[in-house]
């Protein structure tokens, strides 16, 4: 097609409509002929934007303008069936599409812009003040549209805030050996073995849900944690693979749970190999929502803040072990994480060493235990320490 200056064009076509208006059009890689999104004054600038888009294809750095026209909430849901997630971590996923990143259900990808990204992150905080929560639900919003880039679908991911996906940890608060005694006996016969093991373990509560009779060696004193039952949102657990490959171990136990185990496992465990540690006053697995609420009535009546979580149990866990003597290796295996592994990867924690740690944790147990006992019997006139000591004689395990 010639110009109206009368030389033929190399690349794309321009054409003078009625309104006296120029438009532009080239052919993509693909060799479909694509329209300018808008008009131009003179040929002149119809003749600059050409010449971008045939730089861009030469350059490789050319992107289907109606690739973006891809439905955010679409892309999300098939963003996250595509992956093999967990699945707590896939309905985190759900939940946070549906409750934080709703506003962008409506939008194709590429309407999804750094300004807006910014916009949204700002009235997220504003509304529910949970940076926590907020830093999750970008750092998801990031990943999806990551691979949106990957899949050509937009050129530049809009997730740009310095630090918008880091979240702040707060420092959790840890019980001190009378206070995990105290939740203990406060929270039932039946459940008074998993705040133990919670604490000295430690292990975490879909660890704890997944114990079956074979997993425990009572003579040893040993407890095999092989998988992890976590319970979803609709109240289901679901039968897994511990949280990482270090979570799969065996745990030691201080000597004085040995009778708190032995009682536990005639009284409550069902039977045969398979049975369950521990299961409801009814026989069924035990529910987050039930022991949630015992858990929180034993919280107030022993007096913890009520910010203090299950889960604090085994922060708890991590300083007396390292008090106890154990290094930041030995603590990693006991408690099953993986982090820092490629930093510790010389370093070992043997069974024998596993052994000394529970050694040293007994002792710290029952050191704590002991002082409790003589400050009462020192202060026998502000109540009966015969009534003191029965309460804690089973805790003792002597």
């Amino acid at each position: 097609m010639a110009n109206s200056k009368g030389r033929r064009r190399r690349f794309g076509a321009i054409r003078r409509l009625k309104s006296g208006r120029y438009q532009a059009r080239y052919p993509g890689p693909d060799g479909v002929m694509r329209p300018a999104p808008f008009t131009f004054e003179t040929t002149a600038d119809a003749d600059d934007w050409l010449a971008e888009k045939q730089t861009e294809i030469r350059r490789g750095e050319w992107r289907d303008p109606e690739a973006g026209a891809v439905s955010f909430r679409a892309y999300a849901d098939k963003w996250i069936e595509e992956r093999e997630l967990a699945p707590l971590t896939r309905d985190l996923y759900r939940y946070l599409l549906d409750k934080h990143l709703l506003s962008f259900s409506e939008s194709d990808l590429d309407e999804i812009t750094a300004p807006r990204v910014r916009e949204w992150r700002t009235e997220r905080l504003r509304a529910t003040g949970a940076k926590t929560i907020t830093a999750k639900a970008y750092r998801l919003l990031k990943a999806i549209m990551e691979t949106a880039v990957d899949d050509e679908l937009i050129q530049r991911n809009p997730c740009r805030i310095k630090g918008g996906g880091k979240e702040k940890a707060v420092e959790r608060p840890i019980a001190t050996v009378s206070q995990v005694d105290a939740l203990a006996n406060a929270v039932g016969m039946r459940w008074r073995l998993m705040v133990y093991l919670g604490a000295y373990g430690p292990m975490r509560p879909e660890e704890l849900a997944g114990l079956r009779r074979r997993d425990v060696d009572l003579d040893a004193l040993r407890i095999r944690v092989r998988l992890a039952e976590p319970e979803r949102m609709n109240g289901r657990r679901v039968q897994g693979d511990t949280k990482s490959e270090a979570g799969t171990r065996t745990v030691v136990l201080p000597e004085f749970l040995r009778r708190e185990l032995r009682w536990h496992l005639e009284s409550y465990a069902e039977e045969g190999p398979d049975g369950l540690i521990f299961v409801g006053e009814k026989g069924a697995p035990f529910r987050r929502s039930t022991f949630g609420t015992k858990w929180r009535k034993a919280r107030a009546l022993v007096g913890m803040p009520e910010g203090f979580r299950f889960y604090d149990l085994r922060h708890t866990g991590h300083t007396l072990s390292t008090r106890s003597g154990a290094t930041l290796k030995d603590t990693m295996v006991r408690a099953g994480q993986s982090s820092e592994r490629a930093a510790l990867i010389y370093q070992h924690s043997d069974d024998e060493r596993q052994q000394e740690v529970a050694a040293g944790l007994d002792a710290t147990v029952r050191r704590a235990r002991r002082e409790v006992q003589e400050a009462a019997v020192a202060a026998e006139d502000t109540g009966d320490p015969g009534d003191h000591r029965s309460g804690t004689d089973l805790a003792r395990g002597e």
